[in-house]
């Protein structure tokens, strides 16, 4: 990530809650991206903003396999 902040709750909370806004999976939730796609963001440039925090922050989280974090934030 290029800020050294740790990911908020709210951050977490987001990538279960909100729709990709355009592109191939447009409509998306952002946690069921593909890692494929995901990769193409990191290898193209992340946008800008609070989008491209939570795609990257998602990137992350399924490039480590916590993705389990994610299902969790969900059942509660």
């Amino acid at each position: 990530m290029e800020d050294a902040q740790m990911p908020n709750g709210q951050l977490l909370i987001d990538l279960i809650t909100v729709k990709m806004p355009f592109g191939k999976y447009k409509g998306t939730l952002l946690r069921s991206l593909p890692v494929s796609y995901l990769e193409w963001f990191s290898a193209k440039g992340f946008p800008k903003g609070k989008l491209g925090t939570q795609l990257q922050t998602l990137y992350e989280i399924k490039l480590n396999g916590l993705e389990g974090l994610l299902d969790q934030l969900k059942a509660g």
